[in-house]
């Protein structure tokens, strides 16, 4: 049996008169995400490689030590091949204007998004806040300044 995942109370507000649209919501019991919804006044259609800035219609007030994580909904990027640019889009705790979506369409075909879609989702995460000390010396490790696939890939002879 799963266990179950702590709450973390977001305050939210919708900006305008939506009341026609659902708040954000988790759609099985262990999900990661809540699904935000389009705040469209007309359909938008996205050309191949045409991005959008889509308004959500909610302004939230996350606790100090949360961020909010806007990602790419799965099932539009395999089905429709739509996904979010800057993934995942960082809502800080402080921010209190609308939450707005920034997706892009990936496919060769027009996408056409209506008034309640669910465009993306939104994770709530705790952070950390760093205290960088300057050193002259880092330690040593295996890999070292080894960047960008140096590691290689499991099953083929180090190749990245």
């Amino acid at each position: 049996m799963a266990s179950r995942m702590s709450d973390v109370p977001v305050k939210v507000r919708r900006v305008r008169d939506n009341r026609d649209l659902p708040l954000p919501s988790y759609q099985t019991e262990l999900s990661a995400g809540l699904d935000l919804h389009a705040d469209l006044e007309a359909p938008v259609t996205l050309e191949p490689l045409q991005r959008a800035l889509v308004p959500t219609g909610l302004a939230l007030e996350l606790p100090a030590g949360f961020e909010g994580q806007v990602r790419p909904r799965s099932g539009l990027a395999v089905k429709l091949g739509l996904t979010c640019l800057n993934a995942p889009g960082t809502i800080d705790a402080d921010y209190r204007g609308e939450v707005k979506v920034l997706l892009v369409n990936l496919s060769n075909q027009p996408v056409t998004l209506e008034r309640g879609d669910r465009v993306a989702q939104l994770v709530v995460a705790p952070v950390s806040r760093a205290t960088l000390v300057e050193v002259e010396v880092l330690s040593d490790t295996e890999r070292g300044s080894g960047g960008f696939g140096s590691t290689g890939v499991p099953g083929r002879s180090g190749r990245c």
